[in-house]
Order: C-alpha cells, then structure tokens, then sequence
C-alpha cells in the first residue's frame, strides 16, 4: 500500500462566514418550528395519511438521486413478444 502525505486543509474567512450563516439559518428554523409546535399544541392534530407521507418520502429520494421510475408494461404479450397463447 502506497502512503502518502496528509492533505493540509486552509480554513479561510469566508468559510467560516458561510458556516454561521447557515448555522442562524438553521436555528431560526429551528425556533421557528418549537414556536409552531407549541401554538399547535392546544389544537387538535388532523390525521395523516401514512401512504401519502409514504409516498411524497419516495418521491423526495428519487428525485434527490435522480431515479426516475419507467412504468412496467403489463400483461403477456409484452413478456413473451407477439405470441399469444
């Protein structure tokens, strides 16, 4: 096995402005969200569909990893070319 040097690694200024930046970002969605949850809390939850959840979850991962899924063909003849039997 051939080593090698360790890569050095530069932090540099704008690194570390893009980091806190996204860091209040995410916290203020963060507190948002606690806000919104406890406004909700006197209310009544509505029902979820777990197969619509299930479904929009599905959708989200293939669009993230670019999966596009082709319908299937049905029937026979399409699995055994023009024959019919």
């Amino acid at each position: 096995m051939l080593r090698r040097k360790p890569t050095r690694l530069e932090l540099k200024l704008d690194d570390i402005e893009e980091f806190e930046s996204i860091r209040k970002d995410l916290e203020s969605r963060k507190k948002q969200r606690e806000d919104a949850e406890v406004a909700a809390a006197g209310e009544e939850p509505a029902p979820v569909a777990l197969g619509s959840e299930h479904k929009s979850r599905e959708q989200l991962i293939n669009d993230r990893i670019g999966y596009k899924p082709q319908p299937k063909a049905g029937g026979r003849a399409a699995h055994f070319g023009t024959f019919e039997f």
